[in-house]
């Protein structure tokens, strides 16, 4: 897998990510820094000009593109064992998400506001790709993701760990800023164009909405996430 631009690959470094090689722009200017930082761990470094880099990577790479290994996911057991002793935990359960995109800017979001970690489905799911890491700038290397068979069956597990779920539904009983989402909980977030699955928004303890006045009926994703995100955050805070 490659993973392109300054910040994804800069965050890829820090956290000692399974690089394998560095591909360089000749004008690269930030040299010095990448080998501070790969001083105890040396890596490849190949250098190309602009054009060799745009031939081979296309034209976003920023002059700095890494040859990695794929992107593992955390197992949601382990998820759950690093939450036993906190006495809040926020989770966000991706239900039907196909763009890399919104994967990435979730997760950026996701880290901005300290949640404890994504779940998304195996299948007819969005996964962690090279997509996801440049739209992440970064994040895609402190966000835990959990990758299930079943988010029907996670989610009795997670309320079986005494968590409530809380769907983000335009139907929603009750507006998101007057949600309790104290103690530990889980964001389901759906897809733009079918919102929630049936049987996920049937397991659904509450469900609420973000009031829209305009044209248009629906959120993008992402945008939804951040708004939810920065209410726990906001929330939590508060109290």
């Amino acid at each position: 897998m490659y993973i392109y631009g300054k910040n994804p690959v800069m965050e890829a470094l820090k956290a000692n990510h399974n690089i394998e090689r560095l591909f360089l722009s000749n004008n690269y200017n930030d040299l010095d820094k990448i080998k501070a930082i790969t001083k105890k761990h040396p890596i490849e470094i190949v250098r190309l000009t602009n054009d060799e880099l745009s031939k081979k990577f296309g034209n976003n790479h920023q002059g700095i593109v890494a040859e990695i290994k794929e992107y593992g996911y955390t197992d949601l057991d382990e998820l759950l064992k690093s939450c036993v002793q906190k006495e809040n935990v926020a989770l966000a359960i991706l239900d039907g998400l196909e763009d890399p995109h919104n994967l990435g800017a979730i997760m950026r979001t996701a880290d901005a506001t300290g949640l404890d970690g994504i779940i998304i489905p195996k299948n007819r799911s969005v996964s962690l790709n090279a997509t996801a890491a440049k739209v992440s700038t970064g994040a895609i290397e402190y966000v835990k993701v959990c990758q299930v068979t079943s988010l029907v069956q996670t989610i009795d597990k997670l309320k079986k760990a005494g968590f409530w779920i809380i769907g983000l539904d335009m139907e929603g009983a009750t507006a998101y800023q007057d949600q309790d989402y104290s103690g530990k909980i889980a964001i389901v977030i759906g897809s733009e164009g079918f919102g929630i699955s049936r049987l996920v928004k049937e397991n659904c303890d509450f469900k609420v909405k973000i009031p829209m006045i305009g044209h248009v009926t629906s959120l993008n994703a992402s945008v939804s996430a951040s708004i939810i995100f920065y209410e726990i955050l906001r929330n939590r805070q508060k109290n």
